[in-house]
């Protein structure tokens, strides 16, 4: 018998949630909380929305106690208790429209996923893309490696080749990404918004000669590494389409100001903010407005200087950010750049835990990355953010692989060893906002009567007419009566206690 083979033959400490339509089989790390259990013969599901009708909530609860994403209604009262957090709805005012939910594509994803069964494959993409899952609708593609490969490779590592003449796409792509991202687009009805991401130029490009480490391009920026750079864009979006696979979008440069260290550990480049504003007028929006393929890509940036330069600025259609200084800086200034620019899109693009050096990598079970990731779409959003995209959405049980070691936490951890993977608590974390949060829907006001710094929450409308709600209850303690409603049915009342850390999703009419 294989190991993994039955999901009744797990650990001692596993147990079974029996709320979901296919419940999970939970096993205790000894972390804090439990992950869910899936192998070539059985995996949870999470039971689906359902219809919502008037006067019933329907509620989805995860917790540090073990519940996962588990269903229950609610009927409405016309009245709250006395000493209840009153939480109200108010569709009248609305901000941003959201774009959805997502996750990259890296190599380090397609790599563990081809060391499991192509049935599990399949199903991982499924709890992830497909409308019974998680729903993502956005996807992050490197454009050539990143840490997260196996090497440093390009698409032309031939010394100046300014016409990209020797340009492919590599072994990596064929094996690691375009099947995987193939099947996400079928998963989705062909509604994935996939964006690319470059990490540095071939190395022959920059200074040292290396795509690791620090160094801007080659040459003065009006010369030929700028235009060859430029034109590498048009190339790469060419040969995804040759492959039946289309964008929606691209960032300029990943992490640019990491490239003003040579001694980076890994691929970059640098951008100043005046250099990118450049790149941008002078060679990356012309090149990419003169094909057909290309034209209409999005093209977004975190390098505000670009959008106050007019030239420069009707290239760009959003503005991108990672959460890595989320601990020092607060997600207020969003709402300052919003204010701003308030004609362009904010999304977060990049986000994970365990990325600070000495930091255990993967916590098989971990709540408190759980709570992060959920405290920090609500704060995102909260600031107008109209969408948040996952880094790595597979990795394996060292959190890889990455060839300088650079290794991270991840929703799914893959055991090929084993033949089975762990939903982590942040798969179903993130499956709060992007089960019931679709593109389309609209982040509304949400009011609250006394403010409690161990609740956070954030309040949508939904094309459907329905409303969503989720909230998040940071304390060790269940909370007090919490009641939501909303502002133009003041007979709806819907009363819940949230207990000790945990996330709770409201869905109502």
């Amino acid at each position: 018998m294989a190991r993994g083979e039955f999901w009744l033959l797990l650990s001692v400490a596993t147990s079974v949630f029996a709320t979901s339509s296919r419940p999970c089989a939970s096993r205790d790390f000894g972390h804090g909380s439990v992950v869910c259990v899936c192998n070539a013969t059985y995996c949870d599901e999470v039971e689906l929305l359902g219809e919502v009708t008037a006067g019933n909530a329907v509620v989805f609860t995860s917790s540090k106690s073990g519940r996962r994403l588990e269903r229950s209604v609610l009927t409405s009262s016309s009245s709250s208790p006395g000493n209840a957090l009153k939480y109200t709805v108010n569709t009248a005012t609305k901000m941003q429209t959201m774009m959805g939910f997502g996750a990259a594509f890296t190599d380090a994803v397609g790599i563990n996923l081809v060391r499991l069964p192509p049935a599990m494959q399949d199903q991982i993409l499924s709890q992830y893309f497909s409308p019974s899952g998680h729903g993502y609708t956005i996807g992050r593609v490197p454009m050539a490696s990143t840490d997260f490969s196996t090497h440093e490779y390009s698409y032309d590592d031939i010394p100046l080749d300014f016409d990209w003449l020797h340009f492919n796409l590599t072994a990596e792509d064929f094996l690691y990404k375009i099947p995987f991202i193939s099947k996400a687009i079928q998963l989705t009805n062909d509604s994935l918004n996939l964006f690319a991401s470059p990490w540095s130029a071939p190395g022959w490009m920059k200074p040292s000669g290396h795509m690791k480490g620090g160094g801007s391009l080659l040459g003065d920026p009006s010369g030929p590494y700028y235009v060859s750079w430029a034109n590498y864009f048009v190339k790469f979006f060419e040969a995804y389409h040759a492959q039946g696979i289309d964008f929606w979008g691209l960032t300029v440069q990943n992490e640019p100001m990491s490239g003003a260290d040579p001694n980076y550990p890994w691929q970059t480049m640098y951008f100043s903010a005046a250099m990118e504003r450049d790149f941008v007028k002078n060679h990356l929006g012309p090149a990419l407005k003169a094909s057909s393929l290309t034209k209409d890509l999005k093209t977004f940036r975190a390098k505000l200087q670009i959008l106050k330069d007019p030239l420069a600025a009707q290239y760009v259609s959003g503005i991108a950010m990672h959460w890595y200084e989320d601990w020092a800086v607060p997600a207020t200034v969003l709402s300052v750049t919003h204010a701003r620019h308030p004609d362009y899109f904010i999304l977060a693009t990049e986000a994970c835990t365990a990325y600070l050096p000495g930091q255990a990598k993967p916590i098989l079970g971990d709540w408190d990355r759980a709570e992060q990731y959920a405290n920090d779409v609500i704060q995102d959003v909260e600031n107008w953010v109209s969408g948040w995209v996952d880094w790595n959405f597979v990795l394996d049980m060292q959190g890889g692989p990455n060839w300088v070691n650079n290794t991270v936490d991840s929703p799914i951890i893959v055991n090929a060893d084993a033949v089975e993977y762990y939903k982590q608590p942040m798969w179903h974390a993130l499956g709060h906002f992007s089960r019931f949060v679709k593109p389309g829907a609209v982040r509304v006001e949400l009011n609250v009567s006394k403010k409690n710094s161990d609740l956070e929450g954030v309040a949508f409308l939904n094309e459907d007419g329905t409303k969503t709600v989720v909230l998040l209850n940071k304390s060790l303690k269940n909370s007090d009566p919490i009641t939501v409603s909303d502002s133009s049915s003041s007979d709806n009342v819907y009363s819940i206690a949230l207990e000790p850390s945990s996330i709770v999703t409201i869905v109502f009419r």
